[in-house]
This record gives C-alpha cells, sequence and structure tokens, in this order.
C-alpha cells in the first residue's frame, strides 16, 4: 500500500550574469519513488497479509492481542491522567502520546529483555512495556527528581529532553554491545523534528561505519511542534536512511501489529551483525505537542479527524471483536483496570515529597571538592535566612520549576 509522498520539489533556477536563460521546457526531473507503507492490519479492523512480514507475527495469539489491547488502553489512560494533572498543577508540563500507542507497544513488545533502550521523552508507551512504573514518569515532570527509575534495572534509559541526542547515546552503546561479542540490540526513539538535527545524522553515520546493532525509531507524528513534516525533508524519512548506506522502512504507526513485526525484523537483522536500521512509525500526535502548546493554531480541523478514524486503540477492538477473540466482559475489566490505575497516579502524584533542595550538591565529586562545599554552605546560608518569616526551603524545587525548565528545552522533537 501507498500513502502519498512528500517528494523533493524542483529546485530553483539561478539565472547567472551572462548565460542564455535555459528553456521552459525542461525534462521533468523523476519524483522520489513513492514510499511503501507496511500495514498488517486496516483502519476498518481487517487482518492484510504481507509477504515479508506476515510470518514475523504467525505467533501472535488470541492472549498476545488482548494482551496489546491492554498495553494500549492502559497507556493512553495513564497519559489522559497526566495530562489532566498537569492542567490541575501537579505536573509542570506534560508531552502526551495520544495517537501513538500502537507505534511505541507494537516496537517496544517486540523488544528482548536484554535489548536496550534510550528513549526521547514521550516514550511513556515503550517505559509500561519496559517494566517502568508509570507514577516513576510523572516525577520530572513534577520537579521533584530527574528520572525515577534506574536505567540498568530495565534496560531503558532515562528520558532525554535535548533533542535528538540519544540518537548517540544510542550508537556509542550499541558499538560497546558489538565489541563486547553480545547478541543484544539498541534501539534509539526520536521524532520526526529530531530527525533534522545533526546528532542524528552523526549518529546515522557512526552506525553505519562501525555497523553497530541499533534500530533507529522515529514516530513520525507529522507536525515538529508546528512545523509540518514537509517544511523538515524533502523525501520521506524513512528513506534518508539510503543515503548513509543502511536500510529504512516506513510503517504504519497506527498498525500495532505492523509496528511489532518490523521491529522484530529490525531487531534480528541488528543481532545477526547486519548494522542499523532505520523505522519510520507513520502516525500523528492527537494532542498538542506539550500542555504548552495550542494547536488548534497551525493544524487543520479535517486533519485530525481524519487521523482520528485511523485511530490504533479502535483498530485492533474491531479486530478482536470482528474475530471474536475478545468479549464484553474483557472490555469492562480492562475499563476498571484503567480506573484503578489512574486513581493511583493521582494519589501517588499528589503525595510525592518535596525534593532534598541541599541534595544538588551530593555525588558531583566522588571524593569531594573545596568550592562545592563552599556553594554548599552559602546556599544553605541563603535557604536559612527565609526561616523566620516561615519560608524555609523556598529554593526547592516544586512543579512550577518543573514547567519552566522543561518547557523551553522540550522544543523541536515531535
Amino acid at each position: 500500500m501507498t500513502v502519498e509522498s512528500t517528494a523533493a520539489r524542483t529546485p530553483r533556477r539561478s539565472s547567472g550574469t551572462g548565460t542564455k536563460r535555459a528553456s521552459a521546457k525542461r525534462t521533468a526531473k523523476p519524483r522520489a519513488s513513492e514510499p511503501q507503507l507496511v500495514q498488517l492490519l486496516s483502519p476498518e479492523g481487517k487482518r492484510l497479509d504481507h509477504p515479508e512480514y506476515s510470518a514475523l507475527i504467525a505467533d501472535i495469539t488470541p492472549e498476545s492481542l488482548r494482551g496489546l489491547y491492554r498495553d494500549m488502553v492502559l497507556t493512553r489512560r495513564f497519559d489522559a491522567e497526566a495530562t489532566a494533572l498537569q492542567r490541575q498543577g501537579e505536573l509542570g508540563l506534560w508531552a502526551s502520546l495520544l495517537g501513538q500507542e500502537a507505534a511505541q507497544i507494537g516496537s517496544a513488545r517486540a523488544l528482548r529483555d536484554d535489548d536496550y533502550v534510550f528513549p526521547t521523552y514521550r516514550e511513556h508507551g515503550v517505559a509500561w512495556c519496559r517494566g517502568v512504573d508509570p507514577t516513576n514518569l510523572l516525577g520530572m515532570f513534577r520537579g521533584v527528581n530527574h528520572g525515577g527509575w534506574d536505567p540498568s534495572t530495565n534496560n531503558f534509559h532515562l528520558y532525554t529532553i535535548v533533542i535528538g541526542s540519544q540518537t548517540l547515546h544510542a550508537t556509542g552503546y550499541a558499538m560497546g554491545v558489538a565489541k563486547d561479542g553480545a547478541d543484544s540490540a539498541v534501539v534509539a526513539y526520536f521524532g520526526d523534528g529530531a530527525s533534522s538535527q545533526g546528532d542524528v545524522a552523526e549518529a546515522f553515520t557512526f552506525s553505519a561505519v562501525y555497523n553497530a546493532p541499533v534500530v533507529f525509531f522515529c514516530q513520525n507524528n507529522q507536525w515538529a511542534i508546528s512545523e509540518p513534516t514537509e517544511k523538515q525533508t524533502r523525501v520521506p524519512l524513512y528513506q534518508r536512511a539510503q543515503g548513509f548506506g543502511f536500510p529504512g522502512v516506513r510503517v504504519d504507526g497506527n498498525d500495532v501489529l505492523a509496528c511489532l513485526a518490523v521491529t522484530r525484523s529490525a531487531l534480528e537483522r541488528a543481532r545477526r551483525g547486519e548494522g542499523p536500521t532505520l523505522v519510520e512509525a507513520f502516525t500523528y500526535r492527537m494532542g498538542a505537542h506539550t500542555t504548552s502548546d495550542d494547536p488548534t493554531k497551525y493544524r487543520a480541523d479535517e486533519e485530525t479527524e481524519a487521523w482520528e478514524a485511523k485511530d490504533p486503540i479502535l483498530r485492533l477492538r474491531r479486530y478482536l471483536e470482528r474475530e471474536g477473540q475478545a468479549d464484553e466482559a474483557f472490555f469492562a475489566e480492562l475499563e476498571a483496570e484503567s480506573e484503578t490505575l489512574g486513581k493511583r497516579v493521582r494519589e501517588v502524584v499528589r503525595a510525592m515529597p518535596q525534593p532534598d533542595s541541599m541534595a544538588i550538591f551530593d555525588h558531583v565529586y566522588a571524593d569531594g571538592n573545596a568550592l562545592v562545599d563552599e556553594e554548599r554552605a552559602g546556599f544553605a546560608a541563603y535557604q536559612a535566612s527565609f526561616a523566620d518569616s516561615g519560608a524555609a526551603g523556598a529554593g526547592s524545587a516544586g512543579a512550577g520549576s518543573a514547567g519552566s525548565g522543561s518547557a523551553g528545552s522540550a522544543e523541536g522533537d515531535n
């Protein structure tokens, strides 16, 4: 199946001084090939066959399908609760994944436990699949920590706010994996906006030259904040991989089965020592870039409505119902579970303690440092000066500081 191409436009002609103007009739340059979209489940919930990728999900059972559906539903419920908490002033900022559940759940469920993930700051579904407690994701957005989980426990790195830098981290880690002789693989998640960063180009270069076992998973949700994809690239994103010497593939990012199959293929290729792959998950950000954004100022309602019809969760539910692989009792039980999750998230976030404002000076140097000791003492004296007015701890970070610190840093990804 094909989708509308973002083929290159005809370059402008320069009229150099003293040269004859080119004829108006010029042979048209060939357009970039139409991008092929891997799809195994139609928006109507019908299974589709694919000569290469269908076999890669032949082992998927009805129980597995229900598990994928559960993952997407609970991830969306958590995401909605986080958005509501931000609106209530409990979080400084939130980057919603609404609409991208299939891309994240499908790709994450293709991973083995020994694979390693480098996320950006929107991979809440991937974190869920890697066993990270959802409430740990919210500490950073509340301003009480820098990420509340140990990356080595789940092979899931901390969220990366600096746009595109995690692709370099992933490449370096993957090069190390190869030197160690391990057969595990690495996945780097990033957005269409991040694909314009130099860090990503450098990561592509090094991974190709050193044959690193890394999968670059780009969630093309069509908008880098208010910048549409067609203003970022003159060819489909997955075709960029060709120039670096490794394959790229575009998958329907709202099709959880296709995302699972394509990622499995890319990971196995990496484990065989065949190097990197670029996966472009063609999806859509249904909500705002972050809660500080207003997408109604730059997106047409018709566009959003068209993508609503491709909703990843509704798509899989239609299939489950059509094939009789899930009944009303399953859906009712899942709805109750999602409400329980939402309640737990609310309670945990509101009970998060304020951080120790002096902890910023810890672990700067392994053996201590006189300058840091001096700065610690000065800050402690500053805080103590508020004690008489009842405002002790005024230097502590709270939800408000998270918003001011993260909003500006998160510009430009997806």
